[in-house]
């Protein structure tokens, strides 16, 4: 089971630098992320993981403090 973890986290990590790459931006987006899983995983599968990490950035977003600069 971590050997398939480790792989597909490797997969995408891999995919969203490439999507990167070809922008020319230096630093990964969540949107680099989401293209990327698009990409390697099938159909229905693609929909949920996609939908599961929106749902965790924005929980994060909401209990992260806020900061004034």
């Amino acid at each position: 089971m971590n050997s398939l973890c480790m792989d597909m986290f490797e997969q995408i990590c891999g995919e969203a630098a490439r999507i990167a790459r070809y922008s020319k931006k230096n630093t990964l987006t969540s949107s680099n992320i989401q293209t990327a899983i698009r990409l390697i995983f099938p159909g229905e599968l693609s929909k949920h993981a996609v939908s599961a990490g929106v749902q965790s950035i924005s929980r994060f977003n909401a209990s992260a403090p806020e900061t004034s600069a």
